[in-house]
């Protein structure tokens, strides 16, 4: 992205640094014709100065000055930001050296004579590139305080808000719960949740899948059983609810439990008290039940396929798990914090981010959910995820106009998210008036307060 002119801010600043006057003046006149805020020095102990109190969008600066050569310069500015963009002037007897120093981090370097047009170029690249360092260190920071906050719900969306204060306030009350949502969606994350911030937290929680084991086994992992209890059953076995004692017992897929079962499981929660198999010895159960399901199971007991009384015992409270799609402001946050921990895991450089992957993340409905999107980070990390995305145009559904409103609206949406609801710095980043940016979000109906 060329930096409009009128933008402003210390991200798209350029510093030039060269001892001779004519050389900085046009170079200068060359930046800023193509739209650049120039700042020159004829010398390097004012300009780092400059830089350590407002850092810029990028340092261009010859290696030959009067009182601190260029390569000494480009190790202190690194110092400050190792990240800065730093392009070098060199004479071709210093060209070694500037190859020495990209080596180093150098961005780029310019032999003289050079045409002006090759340092616009550049200059326009390093920005580019200097921008999308500045918005993952927001995103960084969003996510740091997100996780800082609560690292089981990373996400900055009004509904995951309202899910976070939600769960604390369920999880003090210390009632047995149903958990709704769709597969991926995180529901465990939720149980847990209600588990580590309930009184219960220094106890067991135990999680069991309802569809995960055949109905034979079922009873026995859930009520246990004595030595003898039926035939292969040699030794005593603790159930899942006894072991919950005094914790928290989390069932997820509670519509994939056998009718049969489901008959034992409303005696339990109504008694609090188990009986496992092979013994008519009844022992009290103080426990809290997560119930977690992906089908609306008030329509399952209507239909017959689970039992009411069950359905109304577990549906104290329900917390619903809005989906991924219903909460893009954090499809970027997301993805990059499974980007990070997966290029950590698996030692290496994450491949770059596309703007085919970019409107990828944008527009796909993740029906898998935060698992899809993390599996999606996986591979991206892996460079296989540009394998799978589409071209931003086959994509396109709709009129010209009616697809290049739906584009300027994520596109605002995003920045906003990057800015975190700051309309000054999307204004800067996007290069648009802020009362443009202002009249387009109020036509696109954002509200800028949600991003904070």
């Amino acid at each position: 992205m060329s930096v409009q002119e009128g933008a402003g801010g210390s991200a798209e600043r350029v510093v030039f640094i060269d001892d001779e006057a004519d050389v900085c003046r046009a170079n200068r006149q060359s930046l800023e014709l193509d739209g650049f805020t120039v700042e020159t020095f004829g010398a390097a102990g004012p300009a780092l100065a400059a830089i350590i109190a407002d850092p810029p969008g990028l340092v261009v600066t010859d290696v030959r000055l009067p009182d601190l050569d260029g390569i000494a310069l480009f190790g202190r500015i690194k110092a400050i930001d190792p990240e800065l963009p730093v392009i070098l002037i060199t004479g071709h007897g210093d060209i070694r050296m500037a190859v020495g120093a990209m080596r180093d981090g150098a961005y780029d370097f310019l032999a003289k004579p050079y045409p002006a047009d090759s340092l616009v170029a550049s200059a326009r690249r390093a920005l580019e590139r200097r921008r999308l360092v500045l918005e993952n260190r927001t995103l960084r920071a969003r996510l740091d305080a997100a996780v800082e906050e609560d690292p089981a719900f990373l996400g900055i969306s009004p509904e995951m808000v309202r899910l976070r204060r939600l769960v604390r306030e369920v999880a003090q009350a210390d009632v047995d719960v149903l958990v709704f949502g769709e597969t991926g969606s995180g529901k465990e994350v939720v149980a847990s949740a209600l588990h580590r911030w309930s009184r219960r937290a220094g106890r067991n929680f135990v999680a069991m899948n309802c569809g995960a084991l055949p109905d034979s086994v079922v009873e026995s992992e859930l009520f246990g059983h004595e030595a003898g209890a039926f035939t292969g059953a040699l030794k005593r076995r603790v159930g899942r609810i006894e072991h919950a004692q005094g914790g928290t017992l989390f069932l997820d897929e509670i519509e994939s439990m056998p009718l049969g079962l489901q008959v034992k499981l409303l005696r339990v929660l109504q008694e609090r008290a188990v009986e496992p198999l092979g013994t008519n010895e009844i022992r009290p159960i103080d426990m809290r039940v997560v119930a977690a399901t992906k089908v609306d199971l008030g329509q399952a007991a209507a239909q017959g396929t689970f039992r009411d009384d069950l359905y109304h015992r577990l549906n104290v409270i329900t917390i619903a798990i809005p989906p991924l799609r219903d909460r893009r402001e954090d499809v970027m946050l997301l993805f990059q914090e499974f980007l990070t921990r997966a290029a950590t895991r698996f030692g290496r450089e994450p491949a770059p981010m596309t703007p085919a992957v970019r409107e990828h993340l944008r527009r796909h409905d993740w029906p898998g959910n935060v698992r899809e999107l993390g599996h999606f980070a996986e591979r991206h990390a892996l460079g296989l995820g540009q394998n799978e995305v589409l071209p931003p145009e086959a994509a396109t559904t709709g009129t010209l106009a009616e697809q290049v409103d739906r584009f300027e609206r994520g596109l605002i949406r995003e920045e906003l998210i990057m800015a975190g609801g700051d309309v000054r710095i999307a204004a800067e980043s996007l290069g648009t008036p802020r009362k443009t940016l202002y009249d387009k979000i109020a036509r696109h109906g954002l509200t800028p307060t949600d991003y904070r």
